[in-house]
């Protein structure tokens, strides 16, 4: 099968699909975006077209190859974020060509299905409480929500008092035994940070995400092995390489890489298993589209390490299309007490409306991040 077309569509709310078709018609998807920067990955997505076309399809293992090394410069967000969605596609055009999973080419399952949880609350975190509880409610077994809004390298107690009385509000909402992620968002600097994650000791956390940014992890690698909840970073971080440091500091116990920025589901499995050589678990990070979760179940579907999936749907930043919107069969991903199966269809195991893609495409989108600022008038992490 010879690659003979690639097409990229910018969909709402946020996203950017890509369509490969081979010269016998096999169409394979992927989701190459990086969040806020769709236009770029869709020019660098054009750009590696160039090699691509005419290619065997099969041979995903050279194409990644290729395309990662070939242009001198690599790596960073949006050169694996383009590589992640070609990739993805590839393996879908495989997996449908063969009328297999892509899981089953991978060596198979060792789960039927794992984990999901559901965001709570938006950027900053008010009312939360109330809607863990409705998460729960909705089947959910485990919640994701922001710890803190924007945080100074030295900031006032108040700050640290309205993160524990968030995270202690929901705690006291769902009860013991539901897991709670709490999400910093490289907010917080290394002085606060030690501060904030004392406080949150007594709420038996399911995870700190993001406590610091993954540049600054040697820096507090003894503050991190100290602190007893465990520690979850990696969606900033872009492939093997980028990881590898960060892996073996000890520092951090769960790992996130996204596979529609690392470079697809092939890199995201050699991190994976990079991790379960340190003991490390594997949360694979995905706020975005199907493709992009259906790319994510693959993975967890044969990674013995991983333990939980993030996932979009009800999230605050699908405000004009949903998850399930852009799928012929929505029920493939149906959660059920608390989890996922693994899609068994071939390829990713979705198929995609090919009208409504293209109905959304005309509509678009430039989603962009939002620009905090300090009370100072200084720059703000997001």
């Amino acid at each position: 099968m010879k690659i003979a077309s690639i097409e990229t569509f910018t969909v709402p709310p946020r996203w950017l699909f890509v369509r490969i078709e081979t010269d016998d018609g096999t169409v394979g998807w992927g989701e190459p975006v990086l969040e806020g920067r769709a236009a770029s990955v869709a020019a660098t997505v054009e750009e590696l077209s160039d090699y691509l076309i005419g290619q065997d399809a099969g041979r995903i293992e050279d194409l990644w190859t290729v395309l990662y090394r070939g242009g001198f410069y690599r790596g960073g967000g949006i050169h694996m974020s383009a590589l992640a969605g070609i990739d993805q596609a590839l393996w879908d055009i495989k997996g449908k060509a063969l009328g297999v999973p892509v899981h089953e080419l991978l060596g198979g399952r060792v789960r039927d299905r794992i984990k999901v949880y559901s965001w709570i609350g938006g950027d900053r975190p008010d009312e939360t409480a109330k809607a863990a509880r409705g998460a729960v409610d909705r089947g959910f077994a485990a919640v994701k929500m922001n710890g803190t809004e924007e945080l100074q390298y030295l900031d006032t107690w108040d700050k640290i008092d309205r993160c524990v009385a968030n995270v202690a509000a929901v705690r006291d909402a769902v009860g013991p035994n539901i897991g709670i992620g709490v999400d910093f968002h490289g907010r917080v600097h290394k002085p606060m940070m030690k501060v904030i994650l004392r406080e949150l000791e007594p709420y038996r956390l399911m995870f700190v995400e993001e406590p610091v940014l993954s540049e600054h992890v040697d820096s507090v690698v003894d503050v991190l092995r100290q602190s007893p909840i465990p520690i979850a970073l990696g969606e900033r971080l872009f492939s093997r390489w980028d990881f590898k440091s960060v892996i073996a500091s000890g520092a951090v116990d769960i790992i996130q890489p996204d596979p529609s920025h690392c470079g697809g589901i092939t890199e995201a499995r050699k991190i994976a298993h990079l991790a379960e050589a340190y003991d490390v678990a594997l949360a694979l990070h995905c706020p975005l589209g199907p493709i992009a979760l259906a790319s994510c179940l693959q993975i967890d579907a044969g990674c013995y390490n991983a333990t939980i999936q993030e996932q979009s749907l009800g999230i605050h930043y699908n405000t004009t299309n949903e998850l399930l919107d852009y799928l012929v069969d929505p029920a493939v991903f149906t959660y059920a007490e608390g989890q996922v199966r693994i899609p068994s269809g071939p390829g990713l195991g979705i198929e995609i409306n090919e009208e409504y893609v293209a109905e959304r495409a005309a509509v678009g989108h430039r989603w962009r991040n939002p620009i905090w600022r300090h009370s100072d008038g200084s720059f703000a992490e997001w």
